[in-house]
């Protein structure tokens, strides 16, 4: 039985594997319309989301499979004190596979340490989000052709970003990557982060102006200053609108560039960009449920080898 903690837990030839089910689904959903028929996903989510709870449940009922679980703290057991343990050994008598997103980092860890069924940890705090980073790589590869070879400039929030530091810990492992990372000085991506690039020996630079690397990127990942991570209101106003994409600074971008975002976003997108052809954050969300549909399927087979 295996859980998915961090994107870092697949190799990248079985990332490879995932994506090409994913693409496959992507081509032929109906082939798959049954394939976890009788099964159930148990969705524990002790922090509100949108994306990320519906696009699991979406995964869940396009493979036939049924979805249980709460959609924040407040409706569980937790509200009464109970603790993560003993909450996913309760819903392993209920689900076939539990996906969890938690405010306190390592609290999916802990789950998946108790669980007799597969756990996939949904975002746990500031820290992983990997079935994010998943979406992120399917939705690179699938426009791009390929993983590798390009310049990503990271942008807004790289200190609380949970999907920027996933993201880079697995792009790494692919060749010729080019990391810019662009955030006012008190969002800069952690020194963690960049002392990994070092020890690597993969070519960053860290910038505060947007518009000055804009004509160098071929994918450019947008992120929003996240007000749920500040300790206090007066720095969150201060830096929350500090980056805004529009249409201007997308005329100074190559023409096959790529804008990416996790979502949800606040107002560092204009929605001018949308109609603009390199806007793929919406595409992103589609591929977030095929990956996801692909991370259950696997994720369930482990469970019979």
């Amino acid at each position: 039985m295996r859980h998915l903690m961090s994107p870092l837990d697949f190799t990248v030839e079985e990332l490879e594997q995932l994506f090409d089910l994913a693409n496959d689904i992507e081509k032929d959903m109906p082939k798959y319309a049954k394939a976890c028929e009788g099964k159930k996903l148990a969705t524990c989510f002790y922090e509100p989301s949108t994306r990320t709870r519906l696009s699991f449940e979406a995964a869940m009922l396009n493979l036939g499979g049924n979805v249980i679980g709460f959609s924040d703290a407040g409706s569980s057991s937790a509200s009464k004190g109970e603790s993560v343990s003993d909450t996913i050994r309760v819903i392993s008598c209920f689900a076939d596979i539990c996906a969890m997103r938690h405010h306190k980092e390592g609290a999916p860890m802990v789950a998946a340490e108790k669980s007799s069924i597969p756990v996939i940890n949904a975002g746990d705090g500031g820290h992983q989000h990997p079935t994010q980073t998943l979406t992120d790589l399917l939705t690179i590869r699938s426009l791009k052709g390929s993983l590798g070879h390009f310049t990503i400039g990271l942008c807004g929030d790289l200190k609380f970003g949970r999907t920027v530091h996933s993201l880079i810990n697995a792009l790494v492992r692919y060749p010729d990557i080019h990391f810019i990372f662009i955030s006012p000085q008190e969002l800069r991506v952690p020194d963690y982060i960049t002392e990994m690039l070092k020890e690597k020996n993969i070519p960053y630079e860290e910038v505060i102006r947007l518009e000055e690397i804009m004509p160098r990127l071929d994918f450019l990942y947008m992120t929003r200053v996240q007000k749920e991570r500040f300790f206090n209101e007066e720095d969150y106003v201060r830096l929350k609108d500090f980056y805004i994409l529009n249409s201007d600074k997308m005329a100074l971008a190559k023409k096959d560039m790529l804008v990416l975002h996790p979502l949800p976003r606040v107002n560092e997108i204009s929605v001018e960009v949308d109609d603009d052809p390199r806007a793929a954050y919406f595409k992103q969300v589609q591929y977030g449920v095929y990956v996801r549909m692909a991370l259950i399927l696997t994720l369930l087979e482990s469970c019979k080898n």
